[in-house]
């Protein structure tokens, strides 16, 4: 039965791995994801979730222990933040490369060193060339929802799925989130069914050493070599926008709330100015637009809740004929520019109607506040910018020592 609690994001995605009947989850802890596993380790033992809770000594240890469970049919869980995602990279590649349909919450947060607990989202994005699906969610009610909706995407496409959501300003502040009943998710996510079937007596080789070129498999199938497996994962990418609308679409209709558009749209249609962001920044500025329709400024916010697929062909649509966007973000590419705003540059390539100039702005890293007055300065350069036709040339960073 559908029951509204108040919860932190953190205890959101927790729900969402009950709803969704994960049956082996790998836990290890790091700040601020920790509460995932612990209200996780409290479900197992008092038998509300009938699942395999393994604790691990790494977080390397923990996509290991996913992988080798997805790999042999179980639905497979873990959750991390900066570091620790950092320690897992080598395995990111290989849940990727093995095809196996793990989902992975993401608490973002500063990566060390120096050492913070604090958000910004540095840890996420600079993963974001592993081959895994990353979904950014604005508030606690999103983190539960779409880290369902990527178990069905996850486990149809089998690519692995992360669900990034703020450190702190989602994992520990309190909001309501709306809970489906476990009937109502079953009949949205059925049972995983693995791509391979195990069977002692005819055992399979998983993931041997490939060599450059097609080679025939122990039954004379010919199967490709390194880069053809390489393709193959990108074409799935390619391909998978539609497969996430249409699990957007099936979702809200059955509990009323979609995530068709890969896109958070507000006050968009007559947008002179718009906000691009990702995470709980893109609801942050929906105030500081509504500010800007007070003064005149036709002002609206798109926000990114797919970033990997890249959603550019919605996003260049989005776009048009708008005058100036402020590309704001919390993470950067070093030596260049901001990574979102990168993307966005990329796709408006080749566009023949008219596209905004774009400013990039640098924020909140390592957990600094993010003002309405720092967005309303962002909002300001950029409009200006775009009257004077002189955008800047390299990112802008709003901070402040004090």
């Amino acid at each position: 039965m559908e029951q509204t609690l108040i919860l932190t994001g953190t205890q959101a995605a927790a729900e969402a791995a009950r709803l969704s009947r994960v049956q082996v989850i790998a836990a290890y802890p790091i700040t601020p994801q920790s509460k995932i596993p612990e209200v996780l380790s409290g479900y197992v033992e008092q038998g509300v979730l009938n699942a395999e809770f393994v604790r691990v000594e790494s977080e390397h240890s923990a996509m290991g222990v996913c992988i080798a469970a997805s790999i042999v049919g179980a639905r497979a869980f873990t959750a991390t933040s900066a570091n620790g995602l950092a320690y897992m990279h080598e395995q990111l590649h290989w849940a990727a490369g093995s095809r196996v349909p793990i989902v992975m919450p993401v608490a973002n947060r500063g990566v060390g060193a120096p050492w913070t607990i604090l958000n910004d989202a540095q840890d996420s994005i600079s993963q974001r060339d592993t081959g895994w699906m990353q979904l950014y969610c604005m508030n606690n009610q999103e983190v539960l929802d779409l880290t369902i909706v990527a178990f069905k995407v996850a486990e149809q496409l089998l690519i692995p799925c992360m669900v990034c959501f703020d450190g702190f300003l989602l994992s520990h502040t309190y909001m309501p989130v709306t809970i489906p009943g476990w009937q109502e998710v079953d009949s949205f996510l059925p049972p995983y069914k693995p791509y391979h079937t195990f069977d002692s007596e005819n055992p399979v080789n998983i993931n041997p050493v490939t060599m450059s070129d097609p080679l025939p498999d122990g039954d004379g199938v010919m199967s490709p070599g390194y880069m053809g497996f390489r393709l193959r994962l990108q074409k799935c990418l390619e391909e998978a926008l539609p497969v996430i609308r249409t699990a957007g679409r099936e979702f809200g209709e059955l509990f009323g709330r979609s995530y068709e558009d890969p896109l958070y749209r507000y006050r968009t249609d007559d947008a002179d100015f718009l906000f691009i962001a990702m995470g709980s920044l893109a609801s942050q500025a929906t105030e500081v637009a509504d500010f800007l329709r007070q003064e005149g400024v036709n002002a609206g916010v798109i926000g990114l809740r797919v970033f990997r697929p890249f959603p550019a062909e919605e996003l260049c649509r989005a776009i048009r004929g708008v005058s100036a966007a402020a590309v704001v973000e919390k993470a950067i590419s070093y030596g260049y520019e901001g990574a979102l705003m990168t993307e966005l540059k990329a796709s408006m390539y080749g566009e023949n109607g008219k596209s905004p100039v774009l400013s990039n702005y640098i924020v909140g890293l390592g957990g600094k506040d993010v003002t309405s007055a720092d967005l309303l300065k962002a909002a300001r350069e950029s409009i200006a910018a775009a009257e004077s036709g002189k955008p800047p040339d390299k990112p802008i960073w709003i901070w402040r020592e004090v």
